[in-house]
C-alpha cells in the first residue's frame, strides 16, 4: 500500500479577472488515525481522529499522554497496526502502542472522535484536570519582549509543508532565548501540539520544564490542558485564547500570551515571567 504524505497534488483551474488556466495545486493532506493501545493481548481503540500524515508515532504518543494515559517510561512498543480487523488500506492509519496494562479511566470505554478542528480533552472541568496532572514544576525562566516577537517569524520559516500548501497550524518548542528546538505541523492545532509533545516524551525529554511552547492559532482550552500535562509553563498563541485557557493558566500558575504577532502581545495570565 502506499503511505500518504503530508502534501497531495491536484489540478486546479485558476481564475483571475476574466483569465483562467489549469495549473498544479499542492493541498496538505487529511486522512484519519486510529489510535489504539494494546496489553495482555487485548487491543482497545482509543480516539480517531483527523490529521495530516507523518509523525504518526509522536502524534499517538503525546494524544495518550495528554490525555493521561501514559507516562513517560511506559511505552514499550509503538508501530503501525497489522491487525487482522485492519484492511490494508487503513495499515498506515492505524497505529497501535503497546502498554503494560490498559489503563484504567471511564473515558476508555467509549471510542473518541475528533476532526482536525477540535481537541479530545477527556475531561472538561478544571477539578477534573487536577485530579490527574502532576503540580507544575516552575522555573527561574523569564522571558524579554523582544524574544517573543521574534518567535512568529522563526517557527513559520520551520513550516515546509504550510509554505508548499499554505493550509497547515504548527507548533514550536523554544528555549527562552527564543531558538527553536522542534516543531511540528498538521491540519490540526491539537495534533500539531500532540505530535511535538510525543516528540519529546519518546526522546525522554519531558518535562519540558523551563522551556516555551508557541502555537500558530488561537490557545484553545486543549491546547493548554496539552502544555500542562508536558509541564510547559510558558504558553503563546498568535491567536486569542479562550476564557477557559485563561482559566486554567491562572489555576496552573502557567504564563498564556495572545495575539503575538506584529511586535505586540497580551499577557492573560503568569506576567511575572515576562521582563
Amino acid at each position: 500500500m502506499i503511505r500518504p504524505g503530508p502534501v497531495t497534488r491536484y489540478r486546479v483551474r485558476q481564475v483571475s479577472g476574466n483569465i483562467a488556466k489549469d495549473r498544479r495545486d499542492d493541498l496538505a493532506t487529511e486522512e484519519p488515525l486510529e489510535i489504539r493501545v494494546l496489553a495482555g493481548g487485548v487491543s482497545r481503540t482509543v480516539a480517531i481522529t483527523m490529521r495530516t500524515p507523518g509523525a504518526d508515532f509522536e502524534l499517538a504518543a503525546g494524544f495518550l499522554h495528554g490525555e493521561g494515559l501514559v507516562r513517560p517510561g511506559e511505552i514499550q512498543a509503538i508501530g503501525y497496526c497489522t491487525d487482522d480487523d485492519v484492511p490494508p488500506e487503513a495499515r498506515y492509519n492505524t497505529v497501535s502502542v503497546r502498554l503494560p496494562h490498559l489503563p484504567e479511566v471511564p473515558h476508555l470505554e467509549r471510542h473518541f472522535m475528533t476532526s482536525s478542528a477540535c481537541g479530545v480533552c477527556g475531561s472538561a472541568s478544571l477539578d477534573a484536570l487536577k485530579d490527574r496532572c502532576v503540580p507544575l514544576v516552575t522555573s527561574a525562566v523569564k522571558v524579554h519582549p523582544e524574544i517573543l516577537y521574534g518567535l512568529p517569524a522563526t517557527l513559520h520559516d520551520a513550516q515546509g509543508v504550510f509554505a508548499r500548501t499554505g493550509g497547515l497550524h504548527a507548533a514550536g518548542l523554544f528555549t527562552p532565548d527564543g531558538v527553536l528546538i522542534q516543531s511540528r505541523e498538521d491540519v490540526g492545532r491539537h495534533n500539531a501540539v500532540d505530535k511535538l509533545v510525543g516528540w519529546a516524551l519518546l526522546h525522554d525529554r519531558l518535562p519540558l520544564t523551563g522551556q516555551l511552547l508557541l502555537v500558530s492559532g488561537r490557545a484553545s482550552y486543549e491546547i493548554g490542558q496539552k502544555a500542562l500535562a508536558a509541564g510547559l509553563e510558558l504558553l503563546c498563541a498568535v491567536s486569542a485564547p479562550s476564557s477557559l485557557a485563561v482559566d486554567l493558566a491562572r489555576e496552573f500558575g502557567m504564563t498564556l500570551v495572545g495575539f503575538l504577532r506584529n511586535e505586540r502581545f497580551n499577557v492573560y495570565a503568569g506576567p511575572e515571567r515576562i521582563l
